[in-house]
């Protein structure tokens, strides 16, 4: 099958808003936890690549302060300009494709970024070589190849349509050329890269109202093509939001790894 072209979860649709909020919920204190960790603060330089929501662009800016700088970057940046201020500034910006910034900066970090990106190489090599000297990059991204389940004890039959819908959706990522095991694969592209001290964990919700909130809103943005390509008709599809908003399902997402590394 010729692969479809397009980001799959377009930021323009009505259900972004919803899904940027659920992440949030799911993953700030994470990706805050790891920021604090990499000494984030009062006049440091940072790119925020891929932006999306504006949650982690308002915490950058209010933690590097009127001495520091944010520059927030996405294709789209219809959500993020909330989040613009005098520390913050928001630009239109594809990060395979376009010329890197010409500052320098004392971090980079993008979030379920790189996974959906065509041309992921020369993304990373991007952001790697925006960095100052001793300045470190963060990737966060999802790994759906490690634990492909919307529901891991999957004991019924409303949990086995729900892994059914998860398989589905994990099929249109793939055919708009997301790869599904990348989250793995940011330790060795750190090291490979030529930054040093790299580490990495990884962080996996299970049973949250923030993952039935982004479960919905999820299936909701791309049900048409669920029923059209077969995984579902649309009285399932209905059963399954149901389900979900009923809180009936333990839902679960890909575990979301976190590896960091410094520029020497």
């Amino acid at each position: 099958m010729a692969r479809d072209e397009g980001y799959l979860l377009d930021n323009r649709q009505a259900e972004a808003g919803e899904r940027f909020d659920a992440l949030a919920e799911l993953f700030d204190a994470s990706t805050f936890r790891h920021l604090d960790h990499l000494g984030v603060g009062p006049g440091r330089h940072c790119w925020e690549v891929g932006a999306g929501g504006p949650s982690v662009v308002r915490w950058l800016g209010g933690r590097v302060g009127p001495r520091g700088r944010v520059l927030a970057t996405d294709i789209d940046v219809s959500w993020t300009r909330e989040a613009a201020g005098p520390a913050v500034e928001v630009r239109r910006h594809d990060v395979a494709a376009d010329e890197p910034p010409r500052e320098s900066f004392d971090l980079v970090h993008a979030r379920l970024v790189l996974l959906h990106v065509a041309d992921r190489e020369r993304a990373l090599r991007t952001m790697a070589g925006a960095l100052r000297p001793g300045g470190v990059l963060l990737l966060e991204d999802a790994d759906p190849a490690m634990q492909p389940l919307a529901c891991p004890d999957e004991h019924g039959p409303e949990e086995e349509l729900a892994n059914r819908l998860r398989r589905g959706f994990r099929t249109l990522l793939a055919e708009r050329g997301a790869d599904l095991a990348y989250g793995r694969r940011l330790p060795r592209l750190l090291r490979e890269a030529g930054l040093t001290e790299v580490r990495a964990d990884a962080f996996f919700p299970i049973a949250s109202p923030a993952g039935d909130l982004l479960e919905a809103a999820t299936v909701r943005q791309v049900r048409g093509l669920l029923v059209e390509r077969g995984p579902a008709t649309d009285e399932e599809v209905d059963r399954h939001l149901a389900n979900v908003e009923a809180g009936r399902l333990d839902l679960a997402t890909a575990p979301m790894v976190s590896a960091w590394g410094r520029r020497p």
